[in-house]
């Protein structure tokens, strides 16, 4: 049997199309449906490690939470990672395949049609509904030749799309009327429906537009969805950080948290736990001067550890860095940012950049070595030593792995947590590295503050720092709400659920 299918498109890149089909798995799980996610290719540096090892987008892993199932690489099976210069690592099927340019992966497309056509079957054999996601727009004319992920997955799938658009952008009208200007008259019949996001304000003021837009086109709109102010869930892309830079500074009774925001930052999801916590603030910063007062500095994962790591120098955050642990004041390096605080790191094989050594801020007692090996792991750990993250336990807490580098401790030195289990099969070994008194962490796992006892740790220590009372845990016994649901109901509301479900038959 093969399963339904329905495709978000959307007008342009960052329109909410993530966020729409995260709800749609969501309201399809509700509904009683065996439903899934699936983009056939990705951009992004915020990444996710499935359980068997393979590495997807954030987005899908997170759709794929909303639909109530476990990740595969089949949701997502070609991910790109940008390394600057118009280069990315490739990742097929959740393994990297190499770096390859711009123009010559362009010309590698034909031959990976195949990868995304079998991914999708796979999926519909296995699920009652597939919510497929595009990419960027479907009228980019000038790859239309070659596409991927947009009209040529609709036409695989034989599925109709939901297009999207951002009012809170402006233009949204123009874009959904140009948009159909440019598709092929089989790619326009392929459209069903359209659907504005992050709507603010009276709807009443839309219904002009909404009749003009039925009327010009003769295609319907499913639904006016509203903006979501603080919606915790994962965001993919670093566009989400914009908004993020120059947030402002913790009152008296508040910490504060600045992550560097380097040019190639990945993961950045990472601390999004941490900027929904009471009492704290998160701020990501790009001068030195913004380090100033700040609790806690973060150096994040980075997609090119060498290259952001000469960006720091320049900017002169590596320096304030190093002022502040001369000080005794908290730093914490994680993935990229573990391995920048190390004493040298090491690229015999050019692995991750053209520099076969660079010397890194040595406020870590260990040395990088790249190979062309990458590690992507779910791994359990537990706290080693006590340290800024954990005051220590024999509870696991849980996160992933990825990265190309292996870092080697000077003798005798050790780390913040011992490693458990890699992709559930039993480990001995040690993450990380932390500096003689403590001030400067280090570690390799991402997904760390998702671990309420990782962050309420980091909380507590940071607030005795500043001599702040210890925050009180809320007086309910009640689960936190599920900001899927939250997601989902909102767009429920917003739209015509009898039109989206004639949709999903073809």
């Amino acid at each position: 049997m093969t399963g339904q299918a329905i495709m978000v498109q959307g007008t342009a890149s960052s329109v909410g199309k993530s966020m729409v089909v995260a709800a749609m798995c969501r309201m399809f799980r509700q509904d009683g449906l065996r439903v899934a996610p699936f983009k056939a290719q990705n951009m992004a540096l915020n990444a996710y490690v499935t359980a068997e090892g393979g590495e997807i987008g954030r987005a899908q892993a997170v759709q794929a939470q909303a639909a109530g199932i476990a990740p595969t690489v089949d949701m997502n099976p070609i991910l790109l990672k940008p390394e600057g210069h118009s280069r990315a690592q490739v990742i097929v099927m959740g393994r990297p395949i190499g770096s390859i340019g711009a123009a010559d992966y362009h010309e590698r497309k034909p031959e990976l049609r195949g990868v995304v056509v079998d991914a999708l079957a796979r999926l519909r054999s296995a699920y009652d509904l597939v919510v497929i996601e595009g990419a960027g727009s479907p009228a980019e004319i000038n790859l239309k030749d070659r596409d991927l992920v947009n009209m040529f997955v609709a036409g695989a799938a034989d599925c109709n799309v939901v297009l999207v658009g951002d009012i809170d952008r402006g233009g949204v009208f123009a874009a959904f009327v140009g948009t159909l200007e440019l598709l092929e008259p089989a790619e326009r019949s392929r459209v069903g429906a359209f659907l504005i996001n992050k709507f603010r304000g009276d709807l009443r003021l839309l219904d002009s537009g909404l009749r003009f837009l039925e009327t010009r086109t003769g295609i319907p709109v499913l639904g006016v969805v509203p903006y979501l102010p603080a919606l915790r869930i994962a965001d993919e892309d670093s566009v989400s950080l914009e908004d993020r830079i120059g947030r402002r500074r913790a009152r008296a009774d508040e910490v504060e948290i600045a992550v560097v925001r380097v040019p190639l930052i990945s993961n950045h999801d990472d601390f999004q736990p941490l900027e929904h916590a009471p009492g704290v603030v998160v701020r990501f910063v790009e001068r030195a001067e913004d380090l100033d007062g700040a609790d806690l500095v973060v150096l994040p994962g980075s997609k090119s550890t060498v290259s952001d790591l000469h960006w720091l120098r320049a900017s002169g955050i590596a320096r304030a860095v190093t002022t502040r642990a001369q000080r005794g004041e908290l730093v914490l390096g994680v993935c990229g940012g573990c391995q920048m605080l190390g004493r040298r790191i090491a690229d015999p094989d050019a692995a991750e950049s053209d520099e076969r050594e660079a010397q890194g801020m040595g406020l870590l007692p260990i040395s990088t070595r790249f190979s062309g090996d990458k590690r992507t792991t779910q791994v359990r750990a537990r706290a080693l030593v006590p340290s800024f993250l954990c005051n220590g336990g024999d509870a696991d807490i849980a996160g992933y792995e990825i990265h190309m580098g292996r870092i080697e401790r000077d003798p005798g030195e050790s780390g913040p947590f011992a490693i458990r289990s890699r992709n559930g099969a039993p480990e001995d070994d040690v993450d990380g590295a932390s500096s003689h008194g403590g001030a400067v962490v280090g570690t390799m796992i991402h997904g760390l503050f998702d671990n309420a006892r990782v962050r309420d740790a980091l909380i507590a220590t940071l607030r005795a720092r500043k001599g702040l009372p210890r925050a009180e845990a809320p007086h309910t016994s009640a689960a936190p709400p599920d900001e899927l649901d939250r997601l989902a109901a909102a767009v429920r509301e917003s739209i015509d659920v009898p039109l989206l479900r004639k949709l999903c038959r073809p």
